[in-house]
């Protein structure tokens, strides 16, 4: 090697006791060698393979040099991987590792998706595609956490949210949406929690434009996700949580009418004000006497004009303190068809939900605000790639118990477990990967391998 002249070698004369030389030199190596758990979850899921089938190939299978499972499994494995897009796949299509993800052989297998290949790819996915795919991705989830869980669900907690995803330049139907004062879509993104398990699992995405309204879409997603969650778990109570944007008549009837718990906030108005005005008189005597911001949980029965019949609300009376600011009044309701302890029901059942927010920091994360393609349903699809993503990672952190990152965010898991320097060997017999000794996972690492079939 030529220390000085070759353009992939940098030189560093004064940095130590000799020169320090740095060469991007080393053949049939990865620095994403321990992204191999990513291929281990997706077995476990069998996700890939059950997207790739729910999308119609309509290429000259003459001319067809990557199958779709391979462009899905290369677009998913590299948005886990921290490549957002697919700028990056003309410097990966050789990666072993990366090859290794889709099936090919690592070393002698042929060229990955080309960055021209996969933009087409994206592209070409139609309506119905998606429509097929985001079915598969429900049924995906719930078919292994109904075998995972061998039929010891009582509960299963439904939790819908829309999040702002910003946008630049002509994407299809990018309006701009004057809450967040900017140009954007509202995709919607739903979660199931398991019994009292802390895991939020996503399970279903739908992109919306940025000035669609909440109720857009909300009840025929309602429906089919419960007609599919009783047809898997029989015997599971089900709960719906809902912010205030979803406080619709049609909803409660339709959770109602499906026999479905609910937890839905809603926003105030002059009768609920009335109403709890009584208890704010009280919390606002403690709140001055205590120094402290207090509460004050009640419930009443109440009935919107509208509405077919009265429903029970809980009343949360509060007065804010903080520092040195004047104390603030902060009434707030929540609708629900549950009968039990107010403060229970808004302390730990609808407040519960505030979780999802971490969630949905994961899947921006994982460029779930990507969302560049000038088409609204590539958009879609973009958006379906980063949630199979999501729940590939979220296999991860499952199998990570007893670990550091069984509750490690999504970034953590990408940089400890995923990005490692790894040489590959093929031998007659094996793929070896050598990572390094001096890896500080190496422990959790090889331990999250074990949890799905490897051996120590």
């Amino acid at each position: 090697m030529n220390d000085s002249t070759t353009t992939q070698t940098v030189l560093f004369s004064d940095l130590a006791s000799k020169p320090v030389v740095a060469a991007f030199d080393e053949p049939h190596s990865s620095s994403d060698g321990g992204s191999i758990l990513l291929k281990a979850a997706d077995e476990s899921l069998g996700l890939t393979r059950r997207l790739a089938s729910s999308l119609l190939d309509q290429r000259q299978q003459g001319k067809v040099r990557h199958e779709l499972r391979e462009l899905l499994g290369q677009r998913v494995f590299g948005i886990a991987c921290g490549y957002e897009d697919c700028n990056d796949a003309a410097r990966l299509a050789e990666d072993p590792i990366q090859k290794l993800l889709v099936g090919r052989h690592p070393i002698d297998g042929g060229r990955l998706g080309s960055q021209p290949t996969l933009s087409r790819f994206e592209t070409s996915v139609r309506r119905t595609d998606l429509y097929r795919m985001g079915e598969a991705l429900a049924d995906v989830i719930l078919e292994h956490h109904a075998k995972r869980l061998r039929g010891r669900v009582r509960q299963i907690t439904i939790d819908f949210d829309p999040t702002d995803v910003e946008t630049h330049g002509e994407q299809q139907f990018a309006m701009f949406n004057g809450f967040y004062r900017e140009s954007c879509y509202l995709p919607t993104v739903g979660f199931l929690t398991f019994n009292e398990e802390p895991e939020q699992y996503a399970f279903a995405a739908v992109l919306r434009p940025g000035n669609a309204s909440t109720k857009v879409g909300a009840i025929g997603l309602l429906r089919r996700t419960i007609h599919k969650l009783r047809k898997i778990f029989r015997k599971a109570q089900l709960r719906v949580r809902l912010d205030a944007g979803f406080a619709l008549p049609e909803v409660y009837e339709l959770l109602e009418e499906e026999n479905v718990e609910y937890v839905i906030g809603i926003g105030t108005n002059k009768v609920l004000g009335r109403r709890a005005e009584k208890w704010m008189k009280g919390v606002r005597r403690r709140s001055k006497r205590s120094g402290e911001s207090e509460q004050l949980y009640r419930r009443i029965w109440y009935r919107a004009g509208g509405w077919s019949r009265r429903r029970r609300v809980v009343v949360k009376a509060e007065v804010v303190r903080l520092g040195d600011r004047e104390p603030r009044d902060n009434p707030r309701f929540v609708i629900t068809n549950i009968d039990g302890d107010p403060e229970e029901l808004y302390v730990v059942n609808y407040c519960g939900r505030g979780e999802i927010e971490n969630r949905l920091k994961e899947a921006k994360a994982l460029y779930l605000d990507r969302v560049s393609c000038t088409s609204f349903w590539a958009n879609q699809f973009r958006i379906m790639l980063a949630l199979a993503a999501l729940a590939l990672m979220q296999e991860i952190r499952r199998r990570a118990v007893r670990t550091s990152f069984a509750r490690a965010q999504v970034a953590t898991i990408r940089e400890r477990l995923f990005k490692l320097a790894a040489r590959v060997v093929v031998s007659a017999r094996r793929y070896v990967l050598h990572l390094p000794m001096s890896c500080p996972s190496a422990s959790a690492w090889r331990r999250i391998a074990i949890a799905f079939g490897g051996f120590g």
